[in-house]
């Protein structure tokens, strides 16, 4: 970026920042802890900028916060002094008069496949402990930028590969809802961490739904971008075709303005009005085999949107027969690619162990079998599926797609069958008496993630258990700016999750 045009996006982020905060009620000087805890990101930055709190007030909240919830398992490592010197340092630019960053003195939970200059990034995973790289990915490099600080690195599923994060090596993250159940994969630190309150906002990276789908289990918000939106570069990767970043928070606003730093758009978001708006229905496929919690609520979710003036539109995307996540034709792409793109990231690490170290170090069953039968085992794709997938599978649904979206704006469907599962149930789960592999929660994220469409989740309600449901939508290719929009006017519907009784 020429630096006329950087100082250009700055003042407009800065200018963002600002509007956002200003929108944002005033907290007043006699705060309590758990106003704090109640902060979103937006609101946290206008607190911080106006001094009603000091960043290094902020900081000292969520370190203690994660410190009280840590039987959450929430974060692998935090660094409390290195934490609280870097909000210190904030709180003396702030005094001084200087500009400051649209995420001033903000502390972020970042899931740990994501690089952190001098900082263990483990991918949960036994042989990447003392993986230290030298080099921030350019999405940390973003962040800090815009004057973020790094609360710690999150724990997630090994190797980002599943949906439980039920982490043999780390321990298993806990659902804020409740504590013996799953907070969905492979992002689940990040979401027990936002949906705990431990901290505002954070980073997951999403394959095949693993930032929507812990999104969905705890209760917050979460973004998956259009493929490319994002730099991929310094991300432990399970296939370069499937993988990105996504920001994770407890509000559509918060994700506007992450989004905003990472990809360099600082264009206004305004509500996209639900009067008119065409949402698309999938039923045939989205809407198939729910536990009749999830399709209640999904279901009321859609009759408030209707209400509030949304078009309704049943669609049939001709390329997703029922099978279409049984017979693997997107899977088929990230399980052939993972072997030489993970391999291409620890050749680029100095000290990284191989991959055959790496593969033989897992210590989840879950993800060692799998590894070994899919991956690098017998059932590992050929050359010649993947190829099929990449030139005419994929091609396919992504014109499918665009056919959909000739006629509706966006698609809406619930973001997993179940709600969150018991941790330890790591086979198979159960819908009105028909069995799927845990790798069925992906099921529905599995499309538009193959087809690089962006896609939201937001709470959707509770069901009678008092768990999670969350209600995704997706969009075309592209249109980040406008779902998030739709995101909006949808947010306002249909509320946010009470926090959970912890």
């Amino acid at each position: 970026m020429a630096a006329s045009n950087r100082r250009r996006f700055l003042q407009q982020l800065s200018a963002l920042t600002v509007a956002l905060a200003g929108a944002a009620p005033r907290l007043g000087s006699a705060m309590m802890p758990r106003d704090l805890g109640n902060l979103g990101a937006v609101q946290a930055l206008g607190a911080i900028r106006r001094g009603d709190i000091a960043a290094e007030q902020y900081a000292q909240f969520c370190l203690m916060r994660a410190e009280a919830l840590h039987d959450l398992n929430a974060f692998i490592g935090l660094q409390p002094e290195r934490v609280l010197e870097a909000a210190r340092r904030a709180d003396r630019l702030r005094a001084s008069g200087a500009r400051l960053g649209a995420l001033h003195g903000l502390p972020l939970a970042v899931k740990d496949n994501i690089d952190t200059a001098g900082i263990s990034t483990t991918a949960a995973t036994p042989a990447l402990r003392e993986n230290r790289p030298r080099e921030d990915a350019p999405i940390m490099t973003a962040l800090y930028g815009a004057g973020a600080i790094l609360l710690g690195k999150t724990n997630m599923h090994e190797l980002a590969f599943g949906y439980t994060n039920n982490n043999a090596a780390f321990g298993a993250a806990r659902n804020p809802y409740d504590p013996g159940r799953i907070p969905g994969g492979s992002s689940g630190g990040t979401a027990v961490a936002v949906a705990a309150r431990m901290a505002p906002a954070g980073l997951g990276t999403d394959t095949v739904g693993s930032v929507r789908v812990p999104a969905a289990m705890c209760g917050i918000v979460g973004l998956r971008p259009s493929s490319g939106r994002y730099a991929a570069a310094g991300i432990v990767p399970l296939s370069h075709t499937r993988d990105t970043a996504g920001p994770m928070a407890r509000s559509i606003v918060d994700l506007i303005l992450l989004d905003s730093v990472i990809a360099g758009d600082a264009a206004p978001v305004e509500p996209v009005p639900l009067a008119g708006l065409r949402l698309g229905v999938p039923r045939a496929y989205y809407w198939a085999q729910l536990d009749e919690e999830v399709e209640r609520i999904a279901n009321a979710a859609l009759a408030k949107l209707a209400a509030a003036g949304a078009q309704l539109v049943d669609i049939d995307i001709s390329a997703l027969p029922a099978d279409a996540f049984r017979t693997r034709r997107c899977r088929s792409i990230q399980l052939f690619e993972l072997k030489p793109d993970l391999t291409r990231y620890l050749e680029a690490h100095p000290g990284a162990p191989t991959f055959d170290r790496v593969a033989a170090g897992l210590a989840s069953p879950p993800v060692k079998t799998a590894f070994e039968r899919l991956v690098i085992g017998p059932e590992a794709p050929s050359r010649e599926i993947y190829d099929a997938a990449m030139s005419e599978y994929r091609p396919s649904l992504q014109a499918a797609f665009g056919q959909a979206f000739g006629g509706v704006d966006a698609i809406v469907f619930p973001m997993t069958q179940v709600p969150a599962l018991p941790i330890g149930q790591d086979a198979e789960f159960e819908v009105r008496n028909e069995k799927f592999p845990l790798l069925y929660l992906g099921r529905n994220a599995d499309p538009g993630s193959c087809a690089g469409l962006p896609g939201i989740c937001l709470p959707a309600g509770l069901t009678k258990a008092k768990l999670p449901v969350g209600l995704a939508l997706d969009a075309p290719a592209g249109a980040d700016r406008r779902l998030l929009g739709i995101g909006l006017s949808v947010e306002q519907v249909l509320g946010r999750l009470p926090a959970p009784a912890l």
